[in-house]
């Protein structure tokens, strides 16, 4: 199941960095997850201060 990044997030970057398939960049002041690239792995999840990062 693909992960999504809610509006929580704060643009820090942890998760791009992380995302093994680099599905995760920078959109319009949050970071996006392409849907169709996520492995649904949870690295980003593990990785974000906030909590961003929620499965669809």
């Amino acid at each position: 199941m693909a992960y999504k990044i809610t509006a929580d997030c704060i643009s820090c970057g942890a998760c791009e960095a992380e995302c093994p398939v680099s599905a995760i960049s920078a959109g319009d002041g949050k970071y996006v997850i392409d849907a169709d690239t996520c492995i649904g792995c949870g690295a980003c999840a593990g990785v974000c201060p906030v909590g961003a990062p929620v499965e669809e």
